[in-house]
This record gives C-alpha cells, sequence and structure tokens, in this order.
C-alpha cells in the first residue's frame, strides 16, 4: 500500500482531502502532520504526529523514517491579511518550512511525489481585460503572503529542474466549503448573517466588497489535488479554480437571499488591506484538458451548504 504524508493535517483541506479517498474507496497508508497535540480522522490507515515543521532535522527524521510516496504539502498560514500583520512568521511558515521538506528529500534520495500548493495571491494586480489568469502570465506579487508564494514556486522549479525532484505545483484561487474558519472572509461574512437574522446583530462590517474573486468549492479542490498529486506533469504549474468571478457584494447579496434578511453593511475602513487585487479570475483549461478534471460544484449550492453548517453550530450554541 503506497504512503501519503500530509504537512497541515488537521486543517481545513487536509481533513476534506482524507475524507476524498474514503469516499472514492482509495486506499493508501496516511501520516499526517500538524502542531496541535492530538487530533484523528475516521480512515483506516491513518497515525498523526505532532512536529515543528521549521525543525529540519526532525522532519528529515520523519521523511526517512517514513518513506512516503507521496507528499501532498498543506501546512501554511494562508490569510492575506494576516500576513501584513505577521510577515516574517508568514514567511517562514510558507517558505522555510518547504524548503525543510525538499532539501529532505534531495539529501535522502527519495523519489516522492511532491505537491506544492501555491495561490492565485501570486498573480498580482491584473486589469480585467486580462482575466482569465492563465498559468503563463508573469507573476507580480502584492502582499507579503503572495511574495512567500512565490518564493515557494521558485523553490520547487529550482529543485525540479536542478535535481529532478519530483514536485508539481498549484496556483489555488480562493476554496470556500462547510467547516472552513470564520477568519477567512466568505465563512465571516455568513456568521454575521445569521446573527442578523436572530437580531443579535443589526449590522455587518466588511472591508471593501466590490473586489471579485474566482471562488471553488474545497471538495473539488481536494478532487483536483489528488489528480495533479498522482497525474501531473513533473515541473508543471496548475491553476486550481472555477473560472467564475463573483464580487464578495454580490456573495453577501445571495447568502441574504437565501437566509431571507436585508442587512444593514457598514464599511470598516479597518478590514481593507494596504493593497488588493481588484479582479482574480482563474483560466482552468490546462487543469481540465490534461487531468479530465472538472469542478462538480456550484456557487450556489456550495453558499447553501456552508449556510446550513453554520446556522447548525448557532442551533447548538443557543
Amino acid at each position: 500500500m503506497k504512503k501519503i504524508l500530509i504537512t497541515g493535517a488537521a486543517g481545513f483541506v487536509a481533513s476534506y482531502f482524507i475524507e476524498y479517498l474514503k469516499q472514492k474507496d482509495l486506499k493508501y497508508n496516511i501520516l499526517g502532520l500538524d502542531i496541535i497535540d492530538k487530533f484523528s480522522i475516521d480512515y483506516e490507515n491513518f497515525q498523526y504526529k505532532k512536529i515543528n515543521l521549521r525543525d529540519k532535522d526532525l522532519i528529515k527524521e520523519v521523511i526517512e523514517n517514513y518513506s512516503p510516496d507521496y507528499i501532498i504539502h498543506l501546512a501554511a498560514i494562508s490569510s492575506v491579511s494576516k500576513s501584513w500583520q505577521y510577515p516574517v512568521e508568514s514567511f517562514v511558515n510558507n517558505t522555510n518550512i518547504f524548503l525543510n521538506i525538499i532539501e529532505s528529500i534531495r539529501e535522502l534520495g527519495l523519489t516522492t511525489r511532491i505537491l506544492s500548493i501555491g495561490s492565485s495571491e501570486e498573480y498580482g494586480n491584473y486589469p480585467s481585460d486580462k482575466m482569465p489568469l492563465k498559468e503563463d502570465y508573469e507573476l507580480k506579487p502584492c502582499n507579503p503572503y503572495s511574495i512567500a508564494r512565490v518564493s515557494q514556486e521558485m523553490l520547487s522549479r529550482l529543485y525540479a529542474d536542478a535535481y529532478h525532484l519530483n514536485i508539481i505545483m498549484t496556483r489555488s484561487f480562493n476554496h470556500i466549503g462547510p467547516r472552513q474558519k470564520d477568519t477567512f472572509v466568505i465563512p465571516s461574512f455568513i456568521k454575521q448573517l445569521i446573527k442578523i437574522k436572530h437580531s443579535e446583530l443589526e449590522e455587518m462590517q466588511v472591508g471593501n466588497i466590490e473586489i471579485v474573486r474566482d471562488f471553488l468549492d474545497v471538495r473539488d479542490v481536494v478532487d483536483a489535488y489528488y489528480k495533479i498529486l498522482t497525474e501531473g506533469k513533473i515541473g508543471e504549474t496548475y491553476n486550481v479554480c472555477s473560472g467564475i468571478g463573483k464580487s464578495l457584494k454580490d456573495i453577501i447579496q445571495e447568502a441574504s437571499q437565501y437566509l431571507g434578511i436585508t442587512p444593514k453593511i457598514i464599511i470598516n475602513k479597518d478590514l481593507i488591506r494596504p493593497t488588493d487585487n481588484m479582479i482574480i479570475i482563474g483560466d482552468n483549461s490546462k487543469l481540465k484538458k490534461e487531468l479530465q478534471w472538472k469542478p462538480e460544484h456550484t456557487l450556489e449550492n456550495t453558499l447553501k451548504d456552508m449556510i446550513e453548517y453554520q446556522e447548525q453550530i448557532y442551533e447548538r450554541k443557543n
């Protein structure tokens, strides 16, 4: 049975990735790594290890002992807003940790296939007439998080080309779904809207809601990740996206209609970032053509699932 090592195993995407393997009856031995003390998930051949991925010697020891066939690197500080607050921590966690992993693989001489997760933020600020963003576009990162992700991708290319490591890369666009933390924008909107519905809030606080983003259901994301991890071309980068742009304002309107409310919206200047890409829409034709992937969830259905999940949490607490 082949072995997969997953960093950030206790996170949002990793849990869906493991559930995907179970639903598809794909049998692997899985070693999950994260920084929390304990973690478990309903998968027959799953084991967990708490680890500080900044410790190069320790991660090398784990990789040497486990000798994985695949690594999916999900451990990251994936918040742009947090990267403005903590740029050093963002860079270390999104670049140095990855370097620890691939350098360990190089030193050990393993043929492990590694999925390096990047971000649509790497593209920077392109005008609307340049949409959708294609993999061959020049990268113009404009926040600390995106700079760290570009650095990770450059390391990926270097190690694939110079050391012949089996690295495949993504530029992943905004992904959403039930169980996503409300530190991210769409779950935070839904949480506020539910409180407004139950008269706990009079108004919702937002930043710039005119920006347009490409949102993809996390269940479609992990389907793409599995296909890229197992079938993607070494040294190649794949956009993981829906190909459809939606403004945050429209998202609020759709969620409000589903909840049957008309919220009062207040623009909070503290929630507006120093710089922000106004429009980000991806081209997923490469992923579709080369790996026969296609999204199965509409944005409307994803929002419904997220709202129903948040409402269940609200009811349990109240």
